[in-house]
């Protein structure tokens, strides 16, 4: 007799168990996907022991009929597809007719159903032959007891209870985001865990995520062609240490998608600082026959069929929508706005701030906010209207460092060097696009003392420091003679600038090093040319930083990740002075 035989129907199964069954989330998932495509508008979850002794699914969907019960437990049995067309075009979460039947190959399994044209319902026991009358008002029951009960060794791998809890909780957390049009219910050893009615998607979310994302939060809805991106992206200031808060979902299907994952970060590396990580939740929209979900069995990769133009559209869409300028956001206003600031005849408040007057001015401005020629600022008493600037007017700077300015909200507080920093990025970014920054020539060339490997990369990168706008030489053996700056730093410290850059040069010294790093560059060189603290501002100067923050693309945060600016509201006020009380 050959060696070659087929295997049992319950080993295969066991086989195709250890895919669609790695723990006891897998098997939630698999049953949650179930409700969702039986219509359910309710479920309601009951766990034991981590869902180890226990794992219990009630819905209130179309049900299952009788003759489909002993169907459903069968390997490869499904209502969901019948040819290959249908596979290229699935629209419902399962759709390989396997999941039931691997389950109930390592655990008890009992379906209670009743449809909608039967009487009473129906259960089936996977331990039993035949199906039994029941008791059900509608909908589904299906309960998955001992998992791994026959087969041991998979037991020793699963984690301890609470672990295995917090992976199931998770599971269900992402069908929750998916569908927020159902109310689901979880419980753990009879405890309840989680109520959830059905929602709007912006409800939904701050329950499943928190409170503190949404103030953070920017809403997108991109449609090219095909396709559509839509949810919320979080601003830098919200950064995560890890990925715990980045919820993608392909088509309603939740998925972890590596090209998905690498357009997100793109979109966030020009503001996210170090190793943080965005928060985002995201959906993504295309036709079905765009992507195929058939690639692993637990359905969480997929494969674009134009995966170049995916990443392209994802990416720009998440940077545009990060990048919008503040003028161009929107913040509620309280109900009762408080008065914009009057005209002050005072120049500068110097019992505010620390540090010698600056005797230029850093911020360009073609009218003053408070000039005389300007329209005149609201007087006290007179509501904020929608026209007025969103981050107000200057009052005051504190100790050198920051802005303080009011606007229809309350109090907004700017960090002046973090906000300048993210200005001149932003402005030589732009300028690089359009070809080298104009440079602006010194009426006497700076000398500064440089070491043999600065003299080196002075001169080997000097095509490199002409194109950012630097005119330098050699002066001497050991001298650098500065003869020009872009004309958007000509305010800053030029010394600590050019020692910046030739350190950053030097340590990345290819000849295409503009291109490689051309961000890092222009973020350096933003970092030194901008406003240092304890630089005691005007308000005519700081209300043109307002308005220069208004209108530059992320502007919310600096070159590494900082918030530029914070809001207190109002109410927030009267709390912290417990007004009303």
């Amino acid at each position: 007799m050959g060696i070659i035989k087929p295997l049992p129907d319950l080993l295969i199964s066991q086989i195709a168990a250890g895919e669609v069954v790695e723990r006891p989330a897998s098997v939630l998932k698999e049953l949650l996907e179930n409700s969702l495509d039986a219509g359910a508008t309710r479920i309601d979850v009951q766990l034991e022991e981590g869902g180890v002794r226990l794992i219990r699914v009630v819905d209130d969907g179309g049900g299952i009929a009788p003759d489909d019960l002993p169907p459903a437990l069968a390997r490869h049995a499904t209502s969901k597809i019948a040819s290959l067309a249908d596979l290229e075009r699935v629209g419902s979460y399962g759709f390989r007719g396997e999941a039931l039947a691997s389950i109930a190959s390592v655990a008890r399994v009992a379906i209670t159903s009743r449809h909608a044209a039967q009487a009473h319902a129906f259960r089936l026991r996977s331990d039993a032959d035949a199906i039994e009358p029941a008791a059900l008002a509608g909908g589904s029951v299906i309960e998955v007891a001992d998992l791994y009960f026959n087969t041991p060794a998979r037991r020793k791998f699963l984690k301890t209870e609470a672990t295995e809890f917090a992976h199931c909780d998770e599971v269900l957390r992402r069908m929750a985001l998916a569908r927020p049009d159902v109310a689901f219910t979880l419980s753990h050893n009879g405890s309840a865990k989680r109520r959830l009615a059905s929602a709007d998607f912006p409800r939904r979310a701050k329950e499943i995520i928190g409170e503190e994302f949404f103030p953070h939060a920017r809403p997108l809805d991109a449609v090219a062609g095909p396709l559509r991106l839509s949810g919320l992206a979080a601003l830098p200031a919200y950064s995560r240490a890890g990925r715990d808060e980045q919820y993608f979902f392909v088509n309603g299907r939740y998925v972890r998608d590596k090209l998905l994952t690498h357009a997100a970060r793109q979109a966030w590396a020009d503001i996210l600082h170090g190793a943080r990580q965005p928060a985002y939740v995201l959906f993504l929209e295309l036709d079905p026959t765009g992507v195929d979900v058939n690639v692993h069995p637990a359905k969480t990769e997929v494969r674009f069929r134009d995966a170049r133009s995916i990443h392209q559209f994802v990416f720009h869409a998440l940077q545009r929508t990060l990048a919008t300028p503040l003028s161009s956001a929107a913040i509620p206003a309280e109900a009762s706005p408080p008065p914009a600031p009057s005209n002050f005849s005072y120049a500068r408040q110097s019992g505010l701030a620390v540090g010698e007057r600056a005797t230029q001015p850093y911020f360009e401005f073609a009218q003053p906010a408070f000039d005389a020629a300007a329209p005149p600022a609201p007087t006290p008493g007179t509501p904020t209207n929608d026209s007025a600037p969103l981050l107000g007017y200057a009052i005051a700077q504190l100790h050198g460092v920051y802005i303080l300015a009011q606007n229809a909200n309350g109090l907004a507080l700017v960090d002046m060097h973090a906000a300048h920093e993210r200005i001149l990025y932003e402005k030589l970014k732009n300028s690089l696009d359009a070809g080298p920054p104009a440079t602006q020539a010194l009426l006497v060339p700076l000398l500064l003392s440089a070491s043999e490997a600065e003299m080196a990369t002075a001169s080997e990168q000097s095509a490199v420091l002409a194109r950012l706008g630097f005119a330098i030489a050699a002066a001497g053996p050991r001298e650098l003679a500065v003869r020009g700056l872009p004309a958007l730093l000509a305010g800053g410290n030029a010394v600590d600038l050019v020692r910046s850059l030739l350190r950053e040069l030097a340590e990345h010294p290819a000849s295409r090093v503009v291109e490689t790093r051309r961000n890092e560059l222009l973020a350096t060189m933003a970092c030194h040319g901008a406003v240092r603290a304890h630089r005691l501002l005007s308000l005519p100067e700081m209300n043109a930083l307002l308005r220069q923050m208004e209108d530059t693309e992320r502007a919310d945060q600096c070159n590494h990740g900082r918030p530029t600016w914070v809001q207190l509201s109002m109410t927030e006020l009267d709390r912290l002075f417990m007004r009303g009380r």
